[in-house]
């Protein structure tokens, strides 16, 4: 069977990866010149190893890729960094049940309530009773009003803007179920371990074709697909099947043949840009360790701030600090559209507001954006959520809407792209 990946994100490195193991011929078009998708990585001079354009890490439990980097003998190293908390403009590390029964800010009955929401999302493995509700809600109601709005409404709305109150509790069901107090990085970085990847789908005899956009996709007997390069101009192949992993939009723009009702369906899944700025530093930017630090502030400009060498060493970085200041924002948002410079002149008084001397400490920063990746995550979910067989014949769609109940993530795009892989033989 000929088959067909439209992306080489880690859904389509993995779906490839599965289908030579079954002995598919398998061919892979990438419009980036290199594999990663959104977990796609960047180098600067004087850098041992890579760094993710949008931060990322996997949990212990990440059993998926976890797996995969152990088939194709890809160390990955574990660590136990700290998580925070930013309130009342002081930062507090929250990433334990210690932590949280500690917390200065609440009274103990608050502490407890909050405690034991969370201990019963953590331990209940039922998901779908959840959907039905809204996180806002029913939170609010048994954590407590004071709790919730100290520390989770703000990352709702800073999250999520005008979507934050429709926001299903499956969604936060499985941020508690899944966070685990490790976290695993592969060694190298995201890109190597998708270089990796790549080599071995092409031993197994995969063919990559990067710096290739699919501008066409169509089917009648076979899926027939229309490509661009600047290397090989426009031209057409055919297969026995192809799985798109581009985003629902894309999809339907190079798929005219699609129906009319299948699209009104598609349309209803949303979703947020991302931006992050990444700065380049000379020295730390959190005194007290501090990898990841949520800001729980509905008034502030930035969501997250992740000191990512505050987990991996900065030896391999060299001796940079690297912190990246995240957002999730619709496309048209002025925020989105901000240039660096704007972007940063913007965080500026509130970055401030923790480490006063920051400024003085830049090396350089960019600035890296995706209009595709954080889905908005509504009441009864699973509803709307498309199959991955389409009305193509033989044409699959594996996206990361499909993950859910959980949410984005390389684990999850892997266990994704296995799903399809199986499948694909499923219909045959």
């Amino acid at each position: 069977m000929r088959v067909a990946i439209i992306g080489a994100g880690f859904t389509g490195l993995s779906a490839a990866f599965e289908l030579l193991k079954k002995g598919c011929e398998v061919t892979i078009f990438e419009e980036n010149s290199l594999p990663g998708g959104l977990a796609l990585g960047y180098k600067e001079s004087g850098w041992q190893w890579s760094l993710e354009r949008h931060y990322h890490h996997w949990f212990t439990n990440d059993k998926n890729i976890l797996s995969l980097a152990k088939e194709i003998n890809f160390a990955v190293i574990i660590k136990r960094p700290k998580t925070s908390v930013f309130v009342n403009n002081q930062i507090y590390q929250l990433d334990s049940p210690i932590s949280v029964l500690s917390f200065p800010l609440l009274s103990l009955l608050e502490r407890l309530r909050m405690s034991a929401v969370i201990g019963f999302l953590k331990l209940d493995p039922f998901w779908k009773a959840l959907e039905k509700y809204q996180a806002s809600e029913i939170l609010s109601k048994f954590m407590g009003r004071k709790a919730y709005e100290m520390i989770w409404e703000p990352l709702f709305i800073n999250k999520f803007g005008g979507s934050a109150n429709s926001i299903s509790l499956a969604w936060f069901w499985a941020r508690i179920k899944k966070r685990t107090p490790s976290l695993a990085y592969p060694k190298g970085g995201f890109l190597k371990f998708a270089n990796a990847l790549t080599k071995e789908i092409e031993k197994k005899g995969g063919k990559f074709y990067f710096n290739t956009k699919v501008v066409e996709l169509s089917s009648k007997n076979k899926p027939t697909i229309k490509v661009r390069s600047q290397k090989s101009g426009i031209r057409s192949q055919e297969f026995d099947a192809v799985v798109v992993t581009l985003p629902t939009f894309l999809f339907m723009q190079i798929a005219p043949q699609l129906p009319r009702s299948y699209k009104e369906k598609l349309r209803q899944l949303k979703s947020l840009g991302a931006t992050n700025l990444v700065l380049r530093l000379n020295k730390p930017f959190f005194k007290d360790n501090t990898y990841w630090l949520n800001v729980c502030d509905k008034k502030a400009p930035v969501m997250a701030i992740v000191e990512h060498t505050n987990y991996m060493d900065k030896k391999y970085y060299g001796q940079e600090t690297l912190v990246y200041l995240g957002n999730y924002k619709s496309v048209n948002d002025k925020n989105y559209l901000m240039s660096r410079e704007e972007m940063l002149k913007m965080f500026d008084p509130y970055l401030k507001k923790i480490n006063p001397d920051y400024a003085k400490t830049i090396i350089d920063y960019k600035l890296f954006k995706n209009p595709f990746a954080q889905p908005i995550v509504s009441v009864n979910y699973s509803k709307i959520i498309p199959k991955t067989t389409t009305p193509l014949k033989n044409v699959f769609l594996a996206d990361m809407q499909q993950v859910y109940p959980w949410d984005r993530g390389t684990n999850y795009a892997v266990q994704l792209g296995q799903k399809v892989a199986r499948e694909i033989f499923t219909d045959d």
